[in-house]
């Protein structure tokens, strides 16, 4: 194992997109570290406005920050709403890492996403392929956005000394996820798609375009294990690619869903809608030599997935999630959720979470 260089135990840790599934697992992980989480819900603080957000860091000092927050969605909303992806996501996290510099925040960890890559860049794709070619058109928005990111680390590092770090997590699943079929990606749509069917009775379900892009699947759980490890191991300019290694064709992948859930009928495929990238398969070999690898494979991620929606533990969207959401924000709908995780720790928050 390697050496811990940046211990959490004892440090105020500040989980901005806590909501989110991705920050929600941050903070089932956390629980195990002797930290205190902080979090804060969009009426305590809106990550787009710069005063709010310097004055809660000013306020309550974080020594370390998970930079999870984010405007998410799939395909359509990110075809849909571009200027709303764009703006979104550069000034909010513009607006964390600088408060983060100007507080003195002993680390932060900036997620991004593997959509940064060229639509074409070779398999696997290792970390170097970043700004060697054009971007997948239909997420090219979000992509610019998460590069700016990556890179405003990188220069308060440059610049400042600052211990910023980025990873770039490829298609996550779990707990937490987002299930709307308007805003959704491919593995929580497919499992609600599949359930309802199963539950209507119906003959078919149809997955968008070919079925033959390829992509890579790991489940939340293990996402927020691994930026943990890179927190408390790993300290340099250059990012981390956090993925499985391993990746299946969509219409796979359908065929799998349908069966842990138990839907037997037809697969159709809709070649009107687009593919997106032929295929997006990380390289984790940079992760493997830093001494991570994934504990939850594909078969028992989906299957908890699929219990995890049953449970109710996922995220129903407002009216207006075709424009995609802003995790961690208070314009998340809860009202048909038990929950935003199962399991979720006690947190020790710096205010109160008021109901939706």
């Amino acid at each position: 194992m390697p050496e811990v260089i940046y211990s959490l135990a004892g440090k105020r840790v500040y989980v901005a997109g806590h909501r989110g599934m991705v920050g929600s697992a941050i903070v089932r992980r956390l629980a195990s570290e002797g930290c205190e989480i902080l979090t804060a819900t969009r009426a305590e603080v809106d990550l787009r406005r710069q005063d709010q957000v310097e004055a809660w860091m000013n306020k309550h000092r974080p020594d370390a920050v998970f930079l999870a927050a984010a405007r998410v969605g799939g395909i359509l909303a990110n075809a849909t709403y571009p200027a709303d992806f764009l703006y979104d996501n550069l000034i909010l996290q513009a607006n964390v890492i600088h408060a983060a510099h100007g507080t003195h925040v002993e680390k932060l960890m900036f997620l991004g996403s593997s959509c940064i890559y060229p639509k074409f860049a070779d398999q696997p794709i290792v970390e170097d392929s970043l700004l060697t070619g054009s971007l997948e058109p239909t997420n090219e928005w979000y992509a610019i956005a998460k590069i700016a990111g990556l890179k405003l680390c990188q220069a308060y590092r440059k610049q400042h000394g600052r211990d910023f770090i980025s990873v770039m997590p490829t298609n996550l699943y779990g707990p937490g996820d987002n299930f709307d079929l308007g805003s959704s990606h491919v593995m929580p749509a497919l499992i609600r798609k599949t359930h309802e069917a199963k539950i209507n009775r119906q003959q078919e379900i149809c997955v968008w375009g070919t079925g033959t892009p390829r992509r890579e699947f790991l489940h939340v759980d293990d996402c927020a294990d691994a930026c943990l490890h890179l927190m408390k191991t790993y300290s340099a300019e250059g990012h981390v690619n956090v993925g499985c290694g391993e990746d299946v064709t969509i219409l796979e992948l359908a065929y799998l869903v349908s069966k842990i859930v138990g839907f037997e009928g037809k697969i159709t495929r809709d070649l009107t809608k687009p593919d997106g990238t032929p295929r997006k398969l990380l390289s984790v070999e940079k992760l493997r030599t830093l001494g991570w690898s994934p504990k939850i494979g594909l078969k028992e991620g989906i299957a908890d997935a699929y219990r995890s929606f049953l449970e109710g533990h996922h995220l129903e969207r407002s009216d207006r999630a075709t424009s995609g959401d802003l995790i961690g924000q208070s314009d998340i709908s809860f009202e048909n959720a038990k929950g935003s995780a199962p399991h979720a720790p006690t947190l020790s928050t710096v205010a109160h979470h008021p109901s939706p």
